[in-house]
């Protein structure tokens, strides 16, 4: 599969852990097999706008950016939470934005998993870092939101290191997202490992396409009280995954990016 950005730049965004993939850029960056249940390709995936005006152009970049048209179509729905808890919602990915306060992180993704199987998400971007000079910027709330919404389609980092350079995807971690080259959309390697990681099908599906249900075992998700068992924690302590054991086979993931 090919598939260029709107800008006619092939782009690299991936999510790789670095204790995992100590060679992000040439390695595979599915995490753990987690994907969404489905019967046939390409599938649709509900994303619930519960974000402001001001995260409405960087959610539709998105939403495009994540649509692989022999894989995956991404749309954007009324959300179904409030932005401040950003309860999830069966079978679709719930996205927030508010001035969660000083938590000390800049974006978080959650997913709910049962067995290898994602049933919902969340995105939430954090205003109160957000509406400071350091990150008030297009290219870092492009690169946050793309990251995170990745995250919610089974894509793990390809390089969690911020000083190395830029590997042309949202999916890599930096302090410089605007570059060059720049780090706000998926790149070709993203592109191709969705391609692996819903090669198959599935007998039933969680990506839902009736009216989804309500969540369930939700954390709140604004500490990290709330998260579980820090599994990893790597460059310097900036990015973390937490995992909260629901019982079952069922589990709670959530990537943080620490401001």
């Amino acid at each position: 599969m090919s598939r260029r950005s709107p800008r006619g730049l092939v782009l690299v965004a991936s999510l790789a852990l670095a204790v995992a993939f100590p060679s992000a850029a040439a390695a595979s960056h599915s995490w753990g097999g987690y994907h969404w249940a489905r019967t046939a390709n390409p599938f649709t995936l509900k994303l619930g706008d519960n974000v402001n005006s001001t995260w409405d152009t960087y959610l539709g970049t998105t939403s495009s950016d994540w649509s692989v048209p022999d894989v995956l179509n991404t749309t954007i729905v009324a959300g179904a939470a409030k932005p401040r808890n950003c309860r999830p919602t069966t079978g679709r990915v719930e996205v927030c934005n508010a001035t969660y306060g000083n938590t000390g992180w800049l974006g978080v993704a959650q997913i709910w998993v049962s067995g290898l199987h994602i049933t919902q998400g969340t995105v939430k971007v954090n205003d109160t870092y957000f509406n400071t000079s350091t990150y008030n910027s297009p290219a870092w709330r492009e690169m946050v939101m793309c990251q995170e919404v990745g995250h919610t389609l089974g894509l793990d980092h390809q390089d969690t290191i911020f000083d190395n350079p830029n590997l042309g995807t949202c999916m890599d971690y930096t302090s410089n997202p605007s570059g060059p080259p720049s780090n706000e959309h998926p790149n070709q390697h993203d592109y191709d490992e969705l391609d692996l990681i819903y090669a198959h099908l599935d007998s039933t599906t969680t990506a839902l396409a009736a009216a989804p249900g309500k969540g369930s075992g939700v954390p709140d998700g604004a500490e990290a009280g709330g998260w579980g068992q820090l599994v990893a924690l790597t460059n310097g302590g900036r990015t973390a995954l937490y995992v909260l054991e629901l019982g079952n086979g069922q589990k709670v993931f959530t990537f943080v990016i620490w401001a």
